[in-house]
């Protein structure tokens, strides 16, 4: 087996698991039943599947002796803020109400940070 056949397997493998990994996250932005646990579809595994096409982008550059710097970057900036969005959206959900009134203690004493603002007027 040459090296350029064991790269495209190994990239082609790759992208297969990224490609299942967005579908089960696409899915599950549809199926679940409630805002909150909407998010975590496209923030986990969404995120996981276009960074692995992202990935596949920057190493086939390698087998072809460049180096492409641009997905390697894109697929940092969308690691990093993936998990902040969701964080925000999060927060939104629960000043808007909107949130899974079950929400866990937080283990600090005291409330959510958001919990303790006002709600603003529409």
């Amino acid at each position: 087996m040459t090296t350029a056949l064991a790269l495209e397997l190994f990239l082609s493998a790759i992208l297969f698991g990224g490609g299942i990994f967005a579908l089960v996250g696409s899915y599950g932005l549809l199926r679940l039943p409630r805002p909150m646990q909407r998010l975590h579809a496209p923030t986990k595994a969404t995120t996981i599947g276009v960074g692995a096409a992202l990935l596949v982008s920057a190493l086939d550059m390698l087998g072809q002796g460049q180096i492409s710097w641009q997905e390697g970057l894109i697929t940092l900036f969308l690691l990093l803020t993936a998990p902040i969005s969701a964080l925000f959206m999060a927060k939104t959900l629960i000043l808007r109400g909107e949130a899974d009134p079950n929400l866990p203690d937080t283990g600090t004493g005291k409330p959510w940070a958001t919990l303790g603002q006002e709600r603003p007027d529409p």
